[in-house]
């Protein structure tokens, strides 16, 4: 049904503040945004880490906003609610004008450092194998039936959140898959979301520039389990923080291992893909998975509980794993027949970095070339420990990825900094001319991985993003090594 919104003083009562102003208003939508504002709208103003929210009152007024959410004293015409921190409101009051849609359709949340896009994408394909009408929300876009919509965040705020849970409701939905990042719990992106089941991947070194510490980053993502939050969980053990985040939380799970409820063994390998024995507690399956990497095992077995979890039947859920689409920029195999492997992936972790040059050394005969780069304003600190792990390739490119607002070089530096002595660098401040370079150096045999951009197509440098596509490139770069320049 359409949202029917909220009365003002309601939402007052609700976070327990009185209204500033007079009148009662009808809130139909809210947003943090005023150049969002239309008829009807509670403008949020939100004080972030770049801009005041307050300094766009007046426009939000003069775009119809009826009504304010503030933290300072402000004069202006129309009623305001004066809360301590617009944030932590936002999501309640967001939930309550859009008639709490996570009460009327299934919301899955996946957390976790790496493989939260793979595994939603995974979700999606084996609800929609079911049948189901699924909704999508993560680091690429947001998907509601054949509209996509490009993100801005990996979790959106919590205005647009809700604003998108209640479009999915409005348009069929049956169940909504949402990757919820660390950001977005300590951010209150997702409150008054009810999820019906919530998934954990794994915890390695990220976001440390927020977080501070791997401990408060650990208790953003366990936050989740909570058994006021969601009502069931499915938890990777074989991670050492997931097997502590089972042991602590005191919901329903489920664990996924090589050893747990639904335990995964992998039987086979290639470059084609997986072969595994999967047990989703009612007996073995063979199942051939049609990506490669280890990881992508422990992503689908995750998918797997999430759905066996939501109630999928068994069968239906191994013959959508042996139809696994490809999920853009996620250990994609950019190379067709060449006689070298070029596979692009996001991994920007150390762990990240690790695991996809582990599993391409179990896939290939030749050396790796492995392209990475750190972006720029983020967590400082695990640049050398990229270095480190990007060290277990035979070759590898240092490169810029998005900058922002650093010098290349210093980023490049710091990256190097971590490189073992033994393995042979390269230093390349041009991407694309790292890529080239990379994909040149190869022999018949070698796998190149460039990693860190993934699906993005942009490059953000000084202040300006540049149009920019690692696939794109590596195309480029594969055509003139046949001798076929694109």
């Amino acid at each position: 049904m359409p949202s029917t919104g909220e009365r003002l003083r309601a939402l007052a009562d609700l976070i327990g503040v009185e209204v500033h102003g007079s009148g009662d208003p009808l809130i139909r939508d809210a947003t943090h945004d005023s150049r969002q504002v239309a008829a009807g709208t509670l403008f949020v103003a939100v004080k972030g880490f770049s801009t005041d929210g307050h300094r766009y009152l007046e426009q939000a007024v003069a775009n119809g906003a009826v009504a304010a959410v503030v933290t300072d004293e402000v004069e202006t015409t129309i009623p305001v609610l004066r809360v301590p921190d617009a944030r932590a409101v936002m999501g309640s009051l967001a939930a309550a004008i859009h008639g709490h849609p996570s009460r009327q359709v299934p919301v899955i949340g996946v957390t976790g450092t790496n493989g939260k896009t793979t595994v939603t994408h995974m979700i999606e394909h084996i609800l929609s194998t079911a049948g189901k009408a699924v909704g999508l929300v993560g680091t690429i876009h947001t998907r509601i039936g054949d509209d996509v919509i490009p993100a801005l965040h990996t979790t959106p705020e919590a205005t647009d959140f809700q604003r998108m849970l209640r479009d999915m409701v409005d348009r069929g939905a049956d169940v909504v898959a949402v990757e919820v990042s660390s950001h977005a719990m300590t951010l209150h992106r997702v409150d008054a979301t009810w999820f019906g089941v919530v998934a954990f991947t794994n915890l390695s070194q990220d976001h440390l520039d927020f977080h501070h510490d791997m401990e408060t980053y650990f208790e953003a993502k366990a936050s989740l389990f909570d058994p006021e939050r969601a009502a069931r969980g499915v938890i990777w053990v074989d991670d050492p923080w997931g097997s502590r985040l089972a042991a602590s939380t005191s919901m329903d799970i489920v664990t996924v291992g090589r050893e747990a409820d639904i335990s995964v063994v992998i039987v086979e390998a290639d470059l084609s893909g997986t072969t595994v024995d999967l047990d989703l507690g009612g007996g073995t399956h063979r199942v051939r998975l049609p990506m490669a990497g280890t990881f992508n095992v422990e992503n689908a077995a995750v998918a797997a509980g999430v759905c066996s979890v939501v109630g999928t039947a068994d069968a239906t859920i191994v013959e959508a794993l042996g139809s696994l689409p490809g999920v853009p920029g996620r250990f994609e195999r950019v190379s067709g027949d060449d006689p070298i492997s070029v596979f692009v992936d996001f991994a920007h972790t150390p762990d990240g970095i690790a695991e996809v040059i582990s599993a391409v050394r179990g896939l290939v005969d030749g050396r790796i070339i492995a392209v990475i780069g750190a972006g720029g304003d983020r967590d400082r600190e695990k640049r050398p420990h990229m270095g480190a792990a990007a060290s277990a390739a035979d070759v590898v490119v240092v490169t810029s990825d998005n900058p922002r607002s650093e010098d290349p070089a210093a980023i490049i530096d710091a990256v190097m900094e971590g490189m073992h002595r033994d393995v042979r660098a390269m230093n390349l401040i041009d991407r694309r001319v790292a890529i080239s370079t990379a994909i040149a150096e190869a022999s018949d045999g070698d796998a190149v991985v460039i990693l860190g951009k993934g699906h993005e197509r942009g490059q953000e440098i000084a202040g300006f993003r540049y149009p920019f596509d690692d696939r794109i490139e590596a195309r480029a770069a594969l055509a003139a090594r046949r001798g076929h320049p694109a």
